[in-house]
């Protein structure tokens, strides 16, 4: 249990609290990777926007050993774990979420996936007893939650009679893709009698902006989804699976066929949580506007083109809660 001075309390009345929620939600859709019906039910999963994957093919023993590290830096005297961050925007963070005011109950590490090497960021943690062990369990599980993320998108381009195969997978598989990955670390907080019965936000409510996101987090409960009619359910966590968040991007591929579903992280109270993202993104020059194919005759598209480049550029000006496709829907009379 963490205790905090009054001073302390009075630094986390910025963070938003919320009233706790009842019993976990089981209608998340579940989708076998070996499943010969694995192209029809990804699609189906899809049209909610979440979902979890089984027999995923993932290693447990990458899980397990980036689990291991994370918490090992995560574990170190806060003074140790500052000189990682601030975060621009890839490094380690505390508290703080973006550049627009956003705080949380969290602190987390932000990586380029596809500069795992790149100088500027293996500098930041050169300072750990075997920093190469760190940077070898990041690369096992992005490099396998990355061939994962890419073989779903070639099942969904099944299922939705894509051609060629590859449309969807080679954006994130393109060497100029803009992929990231976060450690998330929610620590226990406070007995909920100090935020008078409501719970602490670890992460606010927000969409995923790339095309797909992938999750995994260990048996800590705290993830939860907006459903359609505005309230908020939680998710019941299951650490040898994957959870994967339909992103904005991909809702504008499919012209809206897809759901990009809001969702939160709530603070634990007595054991933290740690979250392991994989988020996929295109190379920043791509073009992102409903696909061709998918679209019926006379159908007409929901959104204006833009590129990732500029759709980054635009969310990263925003809070982590504004809708940020507004911008980029078209209007009735166009």
């Amino acid at each position: 249990m963490v205790v905090l001075s009054q001073a302390a309390l009075k630094d986390y009345s910025l963070i938003k609290t919320c009233k706790p929620s009842g019993s976990m939600f089981t209608g998340i859709p579940v989708v076998d990777l070996s499943d010969p019906e694995a192209k029809t039910l990804v699609v189906k999963a899809c049209e909610f926007g979440i979902f979890k994957v089984v027999n995923h093919g993932v290693p447990m023993e990458f899980i397990n050993k980036l689990e291991a590290e994370a918490l090992r830096f995560f574990n170190l005297p806060q003074c140790e774990k500052d000189r990682s961050g601030p975060p621009k925007p890839f490094g380690y963070g505390n508290k703080r979420i973006g550049p627009n005011g956003d705080v949380g109950w969290i602190e987390y590490i932000l990586l380029h996936t596809n500069n795992l090497d790149a100088i500027s960021q293996k500098s930041l943690f050169t300072f750990l007893e075997n920093p190469e062990m760190f940077w070898s369990a990041v690369d096992h599980y992005v490099s396998a939650v990355k061939k994962m993320a890419c073989e779903m998108l070639e099942l969904i381009a099944d299922g939705l009679e894509i051609e060629p195969r590859n449309t969807l997978s080679r954006l994130l598989k393109n060497e100029k893709s803009d992929s990231c990955f976060r450690l998330n670390h929610y620590p226990p907080c406070l007995d909920l009698q100090t935020f008078s019965g409501r719970n602490l936000i670890g992460f606010g409510e927000h969409t995923d902006p790339q095309i797909i996101s992938v999750l995994r987090s260990n048996n800590t409960s705290g993830l939860q989804i907006c459903l359609r009619d505005g309230t908020w359910a939680s998710v019941p966590p299951d650490q040898n699976s994957f959870f994967i968040n339909v992103g904005d991007s991909f809702q504008v591929m499919t012209n809206g066929r897809f759901k990009s579903v809001k969702h939160r992280v709530l603070a634990p109270h007595t054991k933290s949580r740690l979250s392991m993202i994989f988020f996929g993104g295109p190379p920043l020059n791509e073009k992102i506007a409903p696909l061709a194919s998918l679209m019926a005759e006379g159908e007409e598209s929901l959104y204006k083109e833009f590129s990732w480049c500029e759709y980054k550029r635009s969310a990263y000006k925003s809070r982590l809660g504004d809708y940020r496709l507004a911008l980029f829907e078209k209007s009735a009379s166009q």
